[in-house]
């Protein structure tokens, strides 16, 4: 019998899960979780601070999970090691669990800028686990003013879960726009001017130089006096076990196609891997939840000894801030078609006689025939692309295609 253990226990864990009980239904699945809750899905958190959702709804299977795929959950305990010579890995307690192979799935942690003076702050967060969300409910009321560093999805997610409950939200970064990672200033303009209507106020191209109790001094010259401080500034993979114990890393973990790393019997999977990027060609961290779980899912099939490949990942993004849906997948790089006004945006780009990337901004559209589109690297010149164009629909396939796609008669 195989003895697998997954460090980590978010969704890239219970992908890999679902990947070894596919192939192997009996041997032994022990989890390591740092966490003392079951899996459930982190995006959900601010819709808990806007009272959309509670803890139970935001489970990400049901509670008889683990019971079910005959799994041992090891929860509030931390991996610090693996002994690849003699197959064990060592947890903070001192425990050391024997594997025949391993899916180190430990995802991502707040990054913190050394800001002077920031051990003054008595009331400061992160924002990224449900006990943070707990923790920062917790010390507001509505009397609150907020500071929220960092115009990223995290910020502006916690600025929008928190509206409503405190005084004010002021949302301050170093860039010169919000989301600077996923939109150019024109598409940020249309997202912040909706942000600012409903009450955030944003202060860009500035950061904070020093912290002094409840007063910020930016690099700017102004002061900002705040109750609570959120730190959303970025995230960085936890990628410690495999460099520690000489495998490749780079950002995040470096993996092939089937989640394997650099070290014998090692794979890894979601947001602590490095891997390929099919829209721009090269590997990238690509922390987003579907990646994860089908990188999971991969890296689990093939440590029960199946045969499994995942090279479809693509960066892709689908929130919203106050109704207004913001989706953006892929790469920004070829010839544009547009279509805007002052409120909506969409951008579809594409090189090579394929469809790289796409911005969808205040529009109902049915995007995931577009991420498809990228994921596949389907021609354009297969379907009717004028078409699809103008409106995502599976009426821009041939019949044949339609058939092998989506099923059903056509």
């Amino acid at each position: 019998m195989k003895q697998y253990v997954i460090i980590g226990n978010g969704v890239a864990a219970v992908g890999a899960i679902e990947g070894i009980r596919k192939v192997d239904k009996d041997s032994k699945i022990t989890v390591i979780s740092e966490e003392k809750y079951p899996v459930y899905c982190r995006p959900l958190i601010s819709y808990y601070l806007e009272n959309k959702t509670d803890p139970e709804r935001m489970n990400y299977r049901d509670p008889d999970f683990y019971e079910k795929m005959a799994c041992e959950v090891l929860y509030n305990k931390k991996a610090v090691s693996i002994d690849q010579i003699n197959h064990k890995i060592k947890l903070d307690d001192g425990t050391e669990l024997p594997y025949t192979s391993t899916c180190i799935a430990t995802g991502s942690s707040p990054f913190v800028p050394p800001f002077e003076g920031l051990q003054t702050v008595k009331n400061k967060f992160n924002f990224m686990t449900l006990d943070d969300t707990f923790a920062l409910e917790k010390s507001i009321n509505k009397n609150s003013k907020v500071l929220i560093i960092g115009a990223g999805l995290i910020g502006l997610k916690c600025a929008e879960g928190l509206h409503g409950r405190v005084a004010n939200i002021t949302v301050c970064d170093l860039a010169d726009r919000i989301l600077s990672s996923i939109l150019d200033t024109e598409c940020a303009d249309i997202v912040q001017r909706h942000l600012e209507a409903n009450g955030i106020q944003f202060m860009l191209n500035d950061s904070v130089i020093q912290f002094d109790s409840n007063s910020a001094v930016m690099k700017s010259g102004k002061t900002i006096g705040f109750d609570i401080l959120v730190l959303a500034v970025g995230v960085r993979a936890n990628t410690a076990l495999i460099k520690d114990a000489g495998g490749e890393v780079n950002r995040g973990i470096i993996v092939n196609d089937c989640m394997e790393t650099s070290l014998d019997g090692i794979y890894a999977a979601g947001d602590c891997t490095e891997g390929n990027d099919v829209s721009l060609g090269q590997k990238r961290v690509l922390a987003l939840l579907p990646n994860a779980y089908m990188q999971g899912h991969t890296a689990g099939v093939n440590m029960a000894g199946g045969n499994e490949s995942f090279d479809k990942a693509i960066p892709m993004n689908s929130i919203g801030f106050f109704g207004m849906h913001v989706m953006t997948a892929g790469t920004y790089d070829g010839e544009l078609y547009e279509e805007k006004n002052k409120n909506t945006i969409k951008r579809l780009f594409t090189k090579d006689g394929r469809l790289k990337g796409f911005i969808l901004i205040g529009r109902e559209e049915r995007a995931g025939i577009y991420t498809s589109l990228i994921r596949e690297q389907t021609p354009i010149d297969t379907i009717d692309f004028e078409l699809m164009k103008k409106v995502a629909t599976s009426v821009a396939f041939s019949p044949e295609n339609r058939r092998k796609k989506f099923g059903g008669v056509v």
